[in-house]
């Protein structure tokens, strides 16, 4: 994919179906601090991973059709679920670049054993999806269809409960996890305790993704980025964002 137009007066559009992708927001917003943001969300569809392929492509192409209309310079699909059942759908019918998440399989890789790689249930029976399981872990991967993580997360993020989590994670004693969706990363200390083992999520390399395909390093702009939230429960979507990025400059 050739180099982008660099010029940052066009924002950066970034689409999850629900409060998951705010995760990866922090971080592009964190590596690209010239470029202002708009956060597209679905909350009141969640969880994208229980639908059909055709259901997802018509929510999908409806909000892409918005994003289309604010002249993004990138756009980026924080949705595994999306990126596994219809990204080249997407990167063919628009113009702007599209950089799409992915489960951190290569990543964990690198390590021995059986890695558990949780995802929904789209996302699982996809074939793109299971050609990447296959190309990175082979038979090293045991993929876990979580049915209602994605959307106990969602409904229950200021509440989160081990015992409810507990229950929604399966019983297995892998040597890492792989975090399927962008839901799960709010849980992601929890799993990591839970399994007593390593974590990989796809969230700062495609961050990075981004960074590199926009020509830019992440040094400080002068200029204050600006954040818009759109769609879905954007209050919502904008309280937790901000309680990310809080949380993390003070640590």
């Amino acid at each position: 994919m050739d180099e982008i137009d660099s010029s940052a007066e066009r924002p950066v559009c970034v689409f999850d179906s629900g409060i998951g992708g705010i995760n990866l927001l922090a971080e592009c917003v964190r590596q690209c601090p010239d470029r202002n943001f708009i956060y597209f969300a679905d909350n009141y569809n969640v969880p994208y991973g229980n639908m059909s392929r055709a259901h997802v492509r018509e929510l999908v192409f409806g909000i892409f059709d918005e994003i289309a209309d604010c002249r993004p310079s990138a756009a980026v699909v924080a949705c595994n679920t999306v990126t596994a059942l219809c990204i080249e759908e997407l990167r063919a019918r628009y113009a702007f670049p599209i950089v799409g998440i992915q489960p951190a399989v290569k990543q964990a890789s690198a390590l021995q054993g059986e890695c558990l790689v949780l995802a929904t249930r789209g996302t699982a029976q996809s074939q793109a999806f299971r050609r990447l399981c296959s190309a990175w872990l082979g038979n090293r991967a045991k993929v876990e269809a979580c049915a209602e993580l994605a959307h106990y997360i969602e409904e229950n993020i200021f509440s989160l409960s081990s015992e409810s989590l507990d229950l929604l994670l399966p019983d297995c004693n892998p040597s890492c996890v792989v975090l399927g969706c962008t839901h799960y990363v709010f849980a992601r200390d929890y799993i990591e305790k839970h399994y007593s083992c390593p974590v990989f999520d796809g969230i700062v390399g495609t961050a990075n993704h981004l960074r590199l395909l926009l020509g830019k390093n992440n040094l400080k702009s002068h200029k204050k980025q600006i954040i818009t939230f759109k769609n879905g429960n954007y209050e919502k979507n904008e309280q937790i964002f901000h309680f990310i990025m809080n949380k993390n400059n003070n640590q």
